[in-house]
Formats: C-alpha cells, sequence, structure tokens
C-alpha cells in the first residue's frame, strides 16, 4: 500500500490550504483514515480521523477551522485547512488503517510541508 500526499505549502495566517493524500495498492477495505502533524521540536499529534462511515474527530485545536473528508471510490482523504495559523505550521503525515486477509494495517504517507507565516 503507498500513499501520496500533497497540497501543502506556504500560506499567509487566515489563508486556506486543502491536503489531500491517495491511497494505492492491493488492500480489500480501508477503515480509518487519520491526519497526523509534526512541528518542528514537537511530537507528532493527531490532527483529525475520519472513520469508513464518514464519522470524525478533530483535536482541540483545529475544531472549527479544519474538516477531514474522504472519497471511497477514490481511495483518498482530503483536509480542508481554514484559518490558519502561525502554529499550524508543521509537516502534515497521512495515516491509513488498512483491511487485509482478515488484519488490519497501517501505512504512512510521506509528509507535506505546511508553512503559516506572513
Amino acid at each position: 500500500v503507498q500513499l501520496q500526499a500533497s497540497g501543502g505549502g506556504l500560506v499567509q495566517p487566515g489563508g486556506s490550504l486543502r491536503l489531500s493524500c491517495a491511497a494505492s495498492g492491493s488492500f480489500h477495505r480501508i477503515n480509518a483514515m487519520i491526519w497526523y502533524r509534526q512541528a518542528p521540536g514537537k511530537q507528532r499529534e493527531l490532527v483529525a480521523v475520519i472513520t469508513s462511515g464518514g464519522s470524525a474527530n478533530y483535536a482541540d485545536s483545529v475544531k472549527g477551522r479544519f474538516t477531514i473528508s474522504r472519497d471511497n471510490a477514490k481511495d483518498t482523504m482530503y483536509l480542508q485547512m481554514n484559518s490558519l495559523k502561525p502554529e499550524d505550521t508543521a509537516v502534515y503525515y497521512c495515516n491509513v488503517r488498512v483491511a487485509i486477509d482478515s488484519r488490519e494495517y497501517q501505512y504512512w504517507g510521506q509528509g507535506t510541508q505546511v508553512t503559516v507565516s506572513s
């Protein structure tokens, strides 16, 4: 299973970005799809998670500003990030939990840099 993340970049405070993460390979089903981020000198933290049924949960720091979604037909998830703040600056990683032969495995994308700065 391979994950391709894209959409990062440099944006001014208050701006928006949309991240994408596309999964490819051989699997039966994608269960949860998750965005994490890691800022310099900090531990990786969960940003948002969406289940196979479409239920979403968010870190308190991004509630009301970020929206996670997924397109099951394309095996792709998205993270719409609005009202970005300098503290949102981090490398964003996608993570998926995939069902293969009745077992669940997790895979990581390569990360995409988001920088919020004026």
